[in-house]
């Protein structure tokens, strides 16, 4: 789930995706507005290109990005998982006609998708608050300010995942099942779509009004843009990280919930759980649980340290990761497939030894930073360059390039194993429909354009000393490719 960034410094900052034009928004130049919040204005660079970039693209997404995760749903479920099916109803119908009537025809804000909302939040949030865990801190920003988390993630999955368990035995024993989620999820999308735009609009405010850190907000001068993008990149509410809540405890938790939902529903209707079923599910598992134990290290990715709290990055955690990342599980609902026991332990034993390459290559870059280099990777002591970068206050930090290990094989080669896991959770729906694997066509976008943003990014943050490491390790992601 990646997005175009903004990043402040010292009298600019960038919102870029391409550097010819394509998909990108560059150069905002920084002043200060009446309330003395960073106020980030257009650079005078044509003004069509502006008003595509900074308006008619995010009001682009705002329309069509809803549209796709409740069309998802409907191939899913009502089209045999099939996009074919779905685009020949849209085509006899018309598609304004198809999308009002598939909007009209839900049930909004019904008693049990309000419920189980309102419940599950608060169910999060009272664990964010109460679960001990120690203080870990994300990167400094551009401002100056290092945030502080509390590092509880993986305990409060735990519970979460406990009690669903429980909550779900309570519930068969009383001849009902969790699995209603899963048909009647129509509901649940557009509920949560409704309510997560109000939400943004909420943060949009407070950024405007009342933002946590003056020196990590501000404006563009474009409401629409703003609201799209977000204006605080570290908002708090009564001492709770809203980025926190959204990314981690609602959307990486809510996933592998669904995921367990659409297994038991799975069950219900076919008197046995299908081995791909269970092992697409058992793989999924693995990866958020790695994600959980390793979730202090998210707080210093893109989506935490540059990516600003608005509707990009907000809705797309309520919404859209719940809506898509499960989408192969759905699929796997009424559409198992019999792999045998062969295949079906050559495929887990391979996602298995995946995520654990994954969290080896992340270990990898943390040990590096937490040790200040002093550490052994692949029998030696790393290589390293010690960047040096400007805050806007005018101090000056270091930072560690990782020139050692897989880091010095490709920039991004932890996205390999991030790619193949997501294929292999996939690949037990075998290759009848597009549909299961339309979230690792999205990963596969949205990874191969953060390689993008991170180096201009990082070209802007350290210059020549990303020269320098880009000189020693050439390639993005796939050595001797890309």
């Amino acid at each position: 789930m990646e997005r175009p960034e903004t990043l402040i410094r010292k009298g600019a900052s960038r919102f870029v995706s391409d550097r010819n034009g394509t998909n990108a928004l560059e150069s905002l130049k920084e002043t200060r507005g009446d309330n003395g919040h960073n106020k980030r204005q257009p650079a005078n660079n044509g003004t069509l290109r502006n008003f595509l970039h900074f308006t008619f693209l995010p009001c682009f997404l705002l329309i069509f990005s809803p549209n796709l995760v409740i069309l998802l749903w409907y191939a899913s479920v009502r089209c045999q998982g099939s996009f074919v099916e779905m685009l020949t109803r849209m085509y006899d119908r018309g598609i304004v006609a198809f999308l009002f009537e598939l909007w009209t025809g839900v049930d909004v804000f019904s008693p049990l998708a309000v419920s189980v909302i309102l419940g599950y939040s608060a169910w999060a949030l009272v664990l964010m608050v109460v679960v001990p865990g120690p203080s870990t801190e994300g990167p400094r920003t551009a401002g100056g300010n290092v945030p502080v988390y509390k590092d509880n993630g993986l305990a409060c999955y735990s519970l979460t995942m406990g009690a669903f368990v429980l909550l779900t035995a309570a519930l068969k024993a009383t001849g009902r099942t969790p699995t209603v989620i899963y048909d009647r999820f129509d509901e649940f999308i557009v509920t949560m779509t409704i309510a997560s735009q109000v939400f943004c609009l909420v943060l949009y405010v407070k950024g405007r009004l009342w933002p946590s850190a003056t020196t990590d907000s501000g404006s563009s001068g474009n409401p629409i843009f703003d609201y799209f993008w977000g204006l605080e990149l570290h908002p708090r509410v009564l001492g709770v990280d809203v980025k926190v809540f959204t990314n981690c405890r609602f959307g990486m938790t809510v996933w592998p919930l669904l995921v367990c939902v659409y297994a038991l529903k799975s069950y219900e209707l076919h008197g046995v759980l299908v081995d791909s079923t269970w092992v697409s599910a058992a793989l999924q598992l693995v990866y958020t649980t790695k994600f959980f134990h390793w979730e202090s290290g998210y707080m210093g990715t893109i989506d935490i340290k540059l990516d600003r709290a608005g509707y990009y990055i907000c809705w797309g955690c309520l919404v859209y990761v719940p809506g898509v990342y499960a989408s192969v599980s759905m699929y796997l609902v009424t559409q198992p497939v019999r792999l045998g026991p062969a295949l079906s332990a050559a495929i887990l034993a391979a996602g298995v030894a995946t995520c654990a390459l994954n969290y080896v290559a992340d270990r990898q870059k943390q040990d590096v930073r937490r040790t200040n280099g002093n550490c052994v990777i692949w029998g030696r002591r790393p290589e390293v360059i010690r960047a040096t970068y400007r805050l806007e206050n005018g101090e000056t930090h270091q930072s560690l390039l990782l020139v050692s290990g897989f880091w010095g094989l490709a920039r991004h080669f932890h996205y390999v194993p991030e790619l193949v896991l997501a294929f292999l959770w996939t690949v037990p729906s075998l290759f009848q429909n597009l549909l299961p694997f339309s979230y690792l066509i999205s990963l596969l976008v949205i990874l191969v354009h953060r390689t993008g943003r991170d180096n201009r990014i990082c070209l802007h943050k350290y210059t020549e000393h990303w020269e320098e490491y880009v000189k020693r390790v050439p390639y993005r992601i796939l050595p001797y490719i890309y």
